[in-house]
């Protein structure tokens, strides 16, 4: 069993947020000494002192002030942001079929007209975004059995990295970070080499833009 340091260090690698909370000074370490002490217990299988909790807890966000978080964000810095509204999202079932008729829909659009397509394939289903404006051509192409789930009001928060910041640990974390900072809800994630994009509501759409811009120095 992990001795109370090793449950410490273990609790806070599989939570993000709080890793960076502590390398930026802003959590009350005795606090969360004594919610995280019935946790420790169950782990290390002993009583365990409220102090040396403490201690565990200050050692590690000492060694965490160089955090790889703070590193990705300034990473960022002259990114572009740019936003696309009138986006809808439909998925589906995957099938040889389905497939067929996704690929059949490449042709409907026009990248040079402002359209946008993008197709995500898992195991089992198929998410497909697309410009609005398109909507009935997309939806016509699926059956009700294969259509899982869709939505409409939705837009594309893109965020465009240089490649040399697409390989520095923590970037798509950082970004969102940023975004659940806001109380943003993201309903997808599509990434290529250099753009992340992020599907949000039209209504977060803003302030979404707004929080990514400020983090990569761009007002």
């Amino acid at each position: 069993m992990p001795n109370i340091t090793q449950a410490v260090a273990e609790i806070v690698k599989q939570r993000p947020f709080l890793e960076e909370g502590l390398a930026s000074g802003i959590i009350n370490q005795a606090y969360l000494a004594d919610s995280l002490k019935d946790e420790i217990e169950r782990m290390t299988g002993k009583q365990t002192n409220r102090y040396a909790i403490i201690m565990a807890i200050r050692r590690l966000a000492e060694s965490l002030s160089d955090s790889f978080v703070a590193t990705s964000i300034l990473n960022l810095h002259g990114s572009e942001v740019a936003v696309i509204s009138g986006i809808s999202e439909i998925t589906v079932s995957k099938s040889a079929t389905a497939n067929k008729r996704i690929e059949h829909l490449y042709s409907k659009f026009d990248p040079s007209k402002g359209d946008f397509l993008a197709v995500t394939q898992g195991l089992y289903e198929s998410t497909i975004l697309f410009s609005a404006k398109h909507a009935e051509t997309v939806r016509k192409a699926f059956s009700q059995k294969e259509v899982i789930y869709s939505a409409d009001n939705l837009a594309s928060l893109i965020v465009k990295i240089s490649g040399s910041a697409a390989d520095s640990i923590g970037v798509l974390y950082s970004l969102t970070k940023i975004l659940s900072w806001e109380n943003i809800n993201i309903i997808e994630m599509v990434s290529t080499r250099t753009e992340e994009i992020f599907i949000l509501r039209e209504s977060d759409a803003a302030a979404g833009f707004s929080a990514i811009s400020k983090a990569v120095g761009r007002k």
